[in-house]
């Protein structure tokens, strides 16, 4: 047992390194210039850490418009996500009706349907609904996106929680509204708050469904953040600054590491409570 603890934690530690060891690098020449990347050392430390190259990113390439437009998408569509995906995961979990198991299969058949399979049809649809290049659209998109897992995720855990705590919301007259947000959210709330991570990590990091809707007339102005970046290395050619477009994606991924930091232990345990139950 001693010698597998060990190799565990050898393995651990190299594939520790090989995930951050990317990240290091690009931070670190988020501070470099071209002459500094190009000609120096690429492993070197900066000659200084200057923030010019995030003041560049920032204002010339726009990317705090892009960064703004991002949290305003995800903020709204991951709000509907879990508002619309607790309420058909509660429904499904803990009442019997006809067709139950039918919409409960539909719904997770959207985990074995891969996007990109759909991004023509969605592109017909929501330009006959008149909503292309509108973040309504592409909220409404990244909602129907995430609900398949959201419904999956939560419709296991519902089922695990006590039928003696609804039964006596019922007894004392709580409706059936009132039994779901003031008795049921709450003790849902570690599996809640873990869909919710992972649910605004893959809203925000979506790319594909923002190319295909964020079309047409000044359509740049309301691209998102991840469209930002790929825009910033395909047109900058033979006079690219790196320095800069490094600094663009360390400020597209910093603040999804913040909020997995920061929501470790409430993932962890929204992911282990079903189980425990």
């Amino acid at each position: 047992m001693g010698l597998l603890n060990g190799l565990a934690h050898i393995s651990l530690a190299i594939w520790a390194i090989i995930i951050l060891a990317p990240l290091l690098w690009m931070f670190l020449a988020s501070f470099k210039t071209n002459t500094e990347m190009y000609l120096g050392n690429p492993f070197s430390l900066p000659s200084s850490f200057s923030l010019d190259s995030y003041v560049r990113a920032w204002n010339e390439a726009h990317v705090g418009r892009y960064f703004l437009n991002s949290l305003f998408v995800v903020g709204l569509a991951t709000a509907g996500t879990m508002l619309f995906g607790s309420m058909a995961a509660y429904v499904l979990a803990r009442y019997k009706f006809i067709g139950n198991r039918v919409i409960y299969y539909l719904f997770v058949s959207g985990l074995a349907f891969p996007v990109f399979l759909a991004l023509v049809p969605l592109f017909l649809i929501v330009n006959n609904m008149g909503l292309l290049n509108t973040y309504t659209g592409l909220i409404l998109v990244y909602i129907a996106y995430s609900l398949p897992f959201t419904v999956f995720f939560l419709t296991a855990f519902f089922k695990t929680l006590p039928n003696s705590v609804a039964e006596a919301a019922v007894m004392d007259g709580a409706s059936h509204t009132r039994l779901f947000f003031q008795v049921m959210m709450p003790m849902a709330r570690p599996a809640l708050v873990s869909i919710t991570i992972f649910n605004i990590m893959g809203q925000w990091n979506q790319y594909l469904l923002p190319v295909a809707l964020m079309q047409g007339e000044n359509a740049q102005e309301h691209w998102v953040l991840t469209q930002g970046i790929a825009n910033i290395s395909v047109q900058a050619g033979y006079e690219a600054d790196w320095a800069a477009m490094f600094a663009a994606v360390v400020l597209s991924i910093l603040p999804m590491i913040v909020v997995y930091a920061f929501f470790q232990r409430q993932i962890q345990a929204g992911l282990t409570a079903g189980a425990v139950k």
